[in-house]
């Protein structure tokens, strides 16, 4: 089983929308019962008294209008809810995607660094560098789709090669 971890700041918006993608995905493929997806956050901004905050509705707006979180393709968007990354996912999974270079640096620090190369930039499997495109400040949840969907696509034929 190939399991991934795709990491953001606070779990709403970016990872959660790379989470349910990428899900899509392998789901799509014939593939889901070969992969474990998930998605957390270095910060607790969207974490309260142990309990995370659901999928930014933004952003699960950007999801339904490409079919996923409907009715037929749920794939657990309404349940979901932020979650801490913490130390113990370095061991627990094969990638781990950080969505811009913030997130990178506070992922080494979470997990002690990165001694097995498991820690990746969602745009390294893309043809294009930089940092996925924050709808939190920006507003623009189209440019989020597009760098969260090519990221997703190039990962998937990354793995499948």
């Amino acid at each position: 089983m190939i399991r991934i971890l795709f990491v953001c700041h606070g779990n709403i918006c970016r990872s959660t929308m790379a989470e349910f993608v990428m899900k899509d995905i392998v789901n799509k493929a014939g593939e889901a019962d070969e992969f474990h997806i998930e998605s957390a956050a270095t910060h607790t901004d969207e974490i309260w008294n142990g309990m995370g905050s659901p999928v930014y509705p933004p952003a699960r707006a950007k999801l339904r209008e490409h079919g996923i979180g409907t009715d037929d393709n749920e794939l657990g968007v309404s349940a979901k809810r932020a979650r801490l990354s913490v130390k113990g996912d370095y061991d627990k999974y094969d990638y781990i995607i950080g969505m811009d270079s913030a997130n990178i640096r506070d992922m080494n620090r979470i997990y002690g660094g990165d001694p097995d190369g498991k820690i990746y930039k969602m745009l390294d499997f893309t043809d294009r560098d930089g940092d996925v495109a924050d709808p939190w400040y920006t507003g623009n949840f189209d440019a989020t789709w597009r760098d969260v969907s090519e990221g997703c696509r190039g990962l998937f034929s990354h793995i499948k090669e």
